[in-house]
């Protein structure tokens, strides 16, 4: 019966892959024509990716699979809320917030210490913002941090 769970499992993803990957493809083209690197690359990347993963799990699924603990699904569900909760606060708390509560959350759901979780989840989204913003010239809304 285990194998028939990875096979379910393996099936369903191959599904979302294929349409991660065709959503992928209905990126409009960029200004300027197409490039060798687009907007719709890391998610094509991605696709093929969980698409090859998702074969193994329905050619080899793992003879020994058991179903996680009822606090693991928990846990899950809590990770589940925090990603939505971080995209809607995403633009009215700014980058940086925002990724300092997500990941400083989920760090902390991981076992880490209130204030080490939180500072990670600062320091990470500050130098990803840096990152993004400078390095790379895509500027990440700064919300309540914001000067005017």
């Amino acid at each position: 019966m285990s194998k028939l769970n990875d096979r379910v499992f393996g099936l369903v993803m191959l599904v979302i892959a294929v349409a991660y990957f065709y959503g992928a493809t209905q990126f409009p083209v960029p200004f300027g024509g197409s490039e060798a690197v687009g907007p719709e690359t890391f998610p094509k990347i991605l696709g093929v990716v969980l698409a090859i993963c998702s074969l193994y799990m329905i050619v080899k699924p793992d003879p020994d699979n058991h179903w996680p603990a009822l606090r693991t699904f928990v846990e899950l569900g809590i990770a589940v809320v925090v990603l939505v909760l971080y995209a809607l606060l995403l633009e009215p708390l700014g980058f940086i917030l925002a990724t300092m509560l997500a990941v400083g959350t989920l760090c902390w759901r991981m076992g880490a210490k209130p204030l080490k979780a939180y500072l990670t989840g600062l320091i990470s989204g500050a130098v990803v913002f840096v990152l993004f913003t400078y390095g790379l010239e895509l500027p990440l809304p700064l919300g309540l941090l914001e000067l005017n």
